[in-house]
């Protein structure tokens, strides 16, 4: 682990990540670490107390994270996007035979996400699913839903940070093992948007491929220097 703005972020290998994922006896929140994520946590307290907690685990989801990061002197051995990561969950409950459950996007995206992963994956079972929409406070008859049907792993799409807030504020109410926030990636799956290239992904500007493809996404972008600038003069203690 690294100290960037006392968030304690993952700074090895995916394989070895997702074996600390699925070895983890206690409950984990997984938080994709990205610039606009763990920005909002310096503003909300709620957030930030559950991102530094022995619940969670930060990945360094974001080219900000991982130059902030290099320029610190602190090793990061390679960026870790939160779609791969959601998959290789999937990929393990396959394997093991676990169910999931799906929270979050569009009615008609979350259901051919769920689609897409059950003819891929044979042995992994979506066991519930609901779109997003809906009041984070009045929500009794989703989180009732959720524990009878007992899934192992709960992925929310809902974005940053209402998707973070739902599983900090639920978490102990719900069975689940494994709890991660995914923000687009129901989209990705479902097949409704394209990852960049390969090449840009490799070259660390996949941010750039999505903005070119939803013009929108540029507001969130001034998390990136804002983030980068406060971790940049931040006093390490210790």
């Amino acid at each position: 682990m690294i100290d960037i703005l006392g968030y304690p972020i993952y700074n090895g290998y995916k394989d070895e990540l997702i074996e600390k994922i699925i070895n983890k006896e206690k409950k984990i929140h997984v938080v994709s670490g990205n610039p606009e994520v763990l920005y909002q946590g310096l503003y909300e307290k709620e957030l930030y107390n559950n991102f530094v907690s022995e619940e969670s685990l930060i990945i360094p989801d974001g080219v900000g994270v991982v130059y902030s990061a290099k320029i610190k002197g602190l090793q990061v051995k390679e960026k870790i996007a939160g779609v791969e990561v959601m998959q290789d969950i999937i990929s393990y409950c396959d394997k093991a035979s676990k169910t999931i459950y799906l929270l979050g996007a569009k009615k008609q995206v979350v259901e051919k996400c769920k689609n897409t992963i059950e003819k891929t994956y044979k042995n992994v079972k979506v066991v519930g699913y609901r779109d997003g929409y809906f009041d984070l406070e009045n929500c009794d008859d989703l989180i009732e839903d959720i524990n009878k049907c007992n899934p192992h792993a709960l992925f929310v799409a809902m974005g940053c940070p209402r998707q973070e807030r739902f599983i900090i504020k639920y978490m102990n109410k719900l069975p689940c093992k494994i709890y991660m926030g995914v923000g687009g990636s129901f989209d990705i799956i479902a097949g409704e948007v394209k990852r960049a290239p390969k090449w840009m992904i490799k070259l660390g500007i996949e941010w750039l491929y999505r903005v070119a493809k939803e013009p929108w996404r540029i507001k969130r972008l001034g998390s990136i220097p804002k983030f980068m600038f406060k971790a940049l003069v931040y006093k390490n203690v210790g």
